[in-house]
């Protein structure tokens, strides 16, 4: 390579070895995925604050819990996290409460674990390919490096045939090495900024769940 134009990227990254062609590959697929996940997690995420908001707001309202659990049994595929928790509970309340010689004590630790449950479920459901972008995070600069160092040992090596090495003449291995390491950076950082945040959301909204689950429990104890 003689001239600037012979150093652009994508006449780096066409010219570079086949391993590092794979490396970049890869880490392409990687960000792609990464990218897919990040969209769709942060629409459900956001999906679920706002149906947990619109539920809160009308649960402590001063709704009836009947017209509620109502409302949730007959629109069910379209009901957000918090509300099925809620669903859980109280189905379970009702039910236990409608058998001969069940116990106070019995029927209110019962609508608790059916809400815990039900808590889980949601949690899981949550936090759902999140390991993957703590994943892409962590190895993509890895990977990114291994097709560096084989693309600089690569250029290296092309070297020994020469009888006088000048810097143009290692210059563009070293470059299109480089990539390699540019490209797991661009995977990893977005992944690693987006685990962060969701994890922080959802952290908030464990929370939530876990306190409308007790308060939900004294009114129902109240209620028996």
């Amino acid at each position: 390579m003689n001239s600037a134009a012979d150093l652009s990227i994508l006449v780096l990254v066409t010219k570079a070895t086949l391993v590092v062609q794979v490396v970049m590959l890869l880490l392409i697929v990687v960000s792609l995925a990464s990218w897919t996940v990040i969209f769709g997690k942060g629409f459900a995420i956001r999906a679920t604050r706002q149906e947990t908001e619109r539920f809160e707001r009308e649960f402590w309202g001063g709704a009836d819990l009947g017209k509620l659990y109502e409302k949730a049994t007959n629109r069910r595929h379209r009901t957000g996290a918090l509300e099925r928790i809620f669903e859980a509970g109280m189905s379970e309340f009702l039910k236990l409460r409608g058998r001969e010689g069940e116990s106070g004590p019995a029927i209110l630790d019962g609508a608790r674990r059916a809400m815990r449950a039900a808590y889980q479920r949601e949690m899981d459901a949550l936090e759902r390919r999140l390991q993957f972008l703590a994943s892409v995070g962590s190895v993509s600069p890895y990977v990114g490096l291994f097709g560096t160092v084989w693309g600089i040992m690569h250029a290296f090596t092309g070297l020994a045939s020469l009888e006088q090495a000048t810097l143009a003449s290692v210059a563009p291995g070293i470059a299109e090495a480089l990539i390699a390491t540019a490209i797991g950076l661009f995977a990893a950082i977005p992944a690693v900024v987006a685990y962060n945040r969701f994890a922080h959301d959802i952290d908030r909204l464990a929370s939530r769940f876990e306190t409308f689950i007790e308060e939900f429990s004294n009114i129902l104890q109240r209620q028996r």
